[in-house]
């Protein structure tokens, strides 16, 4: 047994856990502190130097929470990009850091639904926070942001000013395919018939809907996560219309992963560290 538990406990209380979430569009990190509160954190783009990108994100992580290095317990990394977070300890399925994160937000049954850059999860946990069941989309960006950034260049449009365009517009134009080029070619039948805009940026936003929901059923509480929602709280409310239901997104929706493997992060040693005191 330590000569010191006490001391070891404190130890362990005073230390940040680190989560990085390394997706294929932007890389997110989170610290959580001993007793699971978020205390920085970053989000930036991934780039093409996947290592640089995390690392970076853990220093800028570390700035905000006013913390050096030193008190870094352990890391765990997740997302597309997992095996390129050369710091990390452990790596992490997205699906388990997701459920992770938004359950210790909320604690109880959930269907999460979580739309990134270029995939979709929908998660079900049951009132313990078990996995009950998911599904991912891979198979192409329809539905995701990297279809919205594909629109936006097509329009012509800074990425960030969708979603005031879809908020203030009174219709929505119907873009009867899910295909990114498919998309593209019908938006520019829309423009030569002189439809505003706005309305084919909600017909956009309401594709990713349509798509999110054809997915998987979606029971009861449903929670929204990712980057998407994160920039485009529309998305939020046309998928509440259209489930006829209220629609719950977090705090930090874009940080769900990272927050989940920090979570799991400061269990691991936790336990370890507990055992070690008990021994």
């Amino acid at each position: 047994m330590p000569d010191d538990p006490a001391g070891a406990i404190a130890a362990l209380a005073a230390a940040l856990y680190c989560g990085v979430d390394l997706g294929a569009s932007a890389t997110k990190v989170a610290l959580v502190d001993g007793a699971g509160s978020l205390r920085g954190w970053s989000v930036r783009p991934s780039g093409v130097d996947y290592r640089a990108a995390a690392l970076a994100g853990q220093e800028e992580a570390l700035r905000q929470a006013g913390a050096a290095p030193g008190l870094l317990g352990r890391t765990v990394a997740t997302g597309y990009g997992r095996d390129n977070v050369s710091f990390a300890d452990d790596r992490r399925t997205e699906i388990q850091c997701h459920g992770v994160g938004v359950y210790h937000v909320l604690h109880r049954a959930l269907t999460v639904i979580d739309i990134g850059g270029q995939d979709n999860k929908v998660i079900r946990l049951d009132a313990a926070g078990r996995r009950l069941h998911f599904r991912m989309n891979r198979k192409c960006a329809a539905g995701t942001g990297a279809f919205l950034e594909e629109i936006a260049l097509r329009l012509d449009l800074p990425l960030g000013s969708l979603d005031a365009l879809a908020a203030g517009a009174t219709e929505a134009v119907q873009l009867s395919s899910f295909c990114t080029v498919f998309a593209k070619t019908e938006i520019l039948a829309h423009l030569r018939r002189g439809v505003p805009v706005g309305a084919i940026v909600r017909g956009a936003f309401a594709s990713v809907v349509a798509r999110v929901v054809e997915m998987d059923p979606l029971p009861g509480e449903v929670v929204l996560t990712g980057g998407v929602i994160a920039h485009n709280p529309t998305v939020g409310v046309l998928l509440q219309e259209r489930l006829g239901r209220a629609v719950v997104v977090p705090p930090h929706p874009q940080l769900a992963g990272a927050i989940g493997a920090a979570l799991i992060a400061r269990h691991g040693l936790a336990s370890s560290a507990q055992e070690g005191l008990d021994a």
